[in-house]
Formats: C-alpha cells, sequence, structure tokens
C-alpha cells in the first residue's frame, strides 16, 4: 500500500503531538516532518513535497491563511484551529475540511478520508463523460411550461404553500408542486437542507452570520433543528 505523506505546522507542541498520535492510528499516513511556525514548514515543502498539510491558523511570525495563499503547489490542506472565524477564508482556498480544536479521533479521520478521496487519481474520461451528466439538472414544470432547471443556476428554494419558490440566477420559478417533494429531486451533496421551509445551493453560499446565511444580499435562517447538521457538512 503506497503511504501518503503528511506534514504537521503547529506552534504549540501538545496539538503537534495529538496529531501525530493520531496519524499512527492510520498506516496510510506518514508524518514527514511537524513544524512549529510556517516559515520551517515552508522550508520542508522546498525539500520534498507532501500530500497532506495540517495546518494551525493563529501562529507567530506567519499566519496559517497567509502561509497557504504563498504556496504554488498547494498540498491537501487540513485546517486545525481553534478559531471558527477563518473557516470561510479556508474553504475560499481549497482546504479539505477545518478541525476545531479540540477534536475527536473520529472527526480526525473523517478529515482524512476527505483528503484521500481528492488524491486519488482521476482515471481517462470515457466517450460518455463528454455528455451532459443527467445530475447536472432537474426538469420542472411551471406556469404552464417545462423548464430544465441546471443545479449549477439554483440558488436556494423556498416552502410556499403547496408550491415552492426557487429563485435561480436568471429567475424565480413557482411549480406547483411541495417543497419536499422538490428537495428530493436533488442532489443531497449540492443542496442542504437549513430549515424546514428551505434548501441551499451550498456553492452558492457568501458567508454565515449566527442563524443566518447569506446568499448574496439574500438573507436565509438556519432552523435550530437543522444547523448541527448544516455545520457538520460543511466541516465545521
Amino acid at each position: 500500500m503506497k503511504t501518503v505523506s503528511c506534514l504537521i505546522v503547529d506552534d504549540e507542541p501538545i496539538a503537534r503531538e495529538i496529531i501525530q498520535i493520531y496519524c499512527t492510528h492510520l498506516p496510510i499516513l506518514t508524518v514527514v516532518a511537524s513544524c512549529d511556525n510556517a516559515l520551517t514548514a515552508k522550508a520542508e515543502l522546498q525539500k520534498q513535497p507532501v500530500d497532506i498539510l495540517f495546518l494551525d491558523i493563529n501562529m507567530p511570525i506567519l499566519n496559517g491563511i497567509s502561509f497557504l495563499k504563498t504556496l504554488k503547489n498547494q498540498p491537501q490542506v487540513i485546517f486545525t484551529t481553534a478559531y471558527k472565524e477563518y473557516a470561510v477564508d479556508a474553504f475560499d482556498l481549497s482546504a479539505c475540511d477545518y478541525l476545531l480544536k479540540p477534536f475527536s479521533l473520529e472527526r480526525f479521520i473523517v478529515a482524512v478520508d476527505k483528503a484521500l478521496e481528492r488524491l486519488q487519481p482521476v482515471s481517462a474520461p470515457s466517450p460518455a463523460a463528454n455528455l451532459e451528466k443527467p445530475e447536472a439538472y432537474t426538469f420542472i414544470k411551471a406556469d404552464g411550461k417545462i423548464y430544465k432547471l441546471l443545479h449549477e443556476d439554483l440558488l436556494f428554494a423556498e416552502a410556499n404553500g403547496n408550491y415552492t419558490k426557487i429563485s435561480t440566477t436568471q429567475n424565480t420559478l413557482m411549480p406547483g408542486m411541495t417543497f419536499s417533494s422538490f428537495v428530493n429531486l436533488l442532489p443531497k451533496n449540492l443542496f442542504l437542507r437549513v430549515h424546514r421551509s428551505f434548501i441551499v445551493n451550498k456553492s452558492k453560499i457568501t458567508h454565515i452570520e449566527g442563524n443566518r446565511i447569506f446568499i448574496d444580499k439574500t438573507e436565509i435562517p438556519i432552523g435550530s433543528n437543522y444547523k448541527e447538521e448544516f455545520l457538520r457538512e460543511l466541516g465545521l
């Protein structure tokens, strides 16, 4: 089995030790170095590329976010931090996951699995790969017409009695179908239920503030019964 090389960067010795111990539980992982600051880590990366970078954010000299912006060839990055407020910046930099200290071994393994999935080699595309994927759209009927609704254009949807109000990048549609029926048509990996009356396109979220999601200037509430699962799906 090919091992996966890892680099740990954290200014707290105990934090570095915990990650190293967690790594020993996964034989596929090999820790090549453990650094207490970003500049030392940068020197290590110049010696040898690594597959996964476990990166703290609040560090002296250069913080983790700024350090990552200096890397041309970015490994799969798993942030390990005590600060929630950098999550949006982290995912903007294509981080695999965002672990809030203290995190369990179980949560650590989930993050590593995400990184390993990204490291899988991409197989050669088949001729069918050039065709439009069926899961990229959903057909709905509204106003006496049938619309081809591209998932990438859908911002969010809202329950409206026996109808569903669908907001897209181009317009608003009101198909004569219940909200739950519409939700069942959408791929669950792309769309997240955040309230009993709202579902959002995960990729369209601009930012999150308290119990509110913002998609551009639109404010959408996060229901108390949905918040924990919603944040888990975001890796928070």
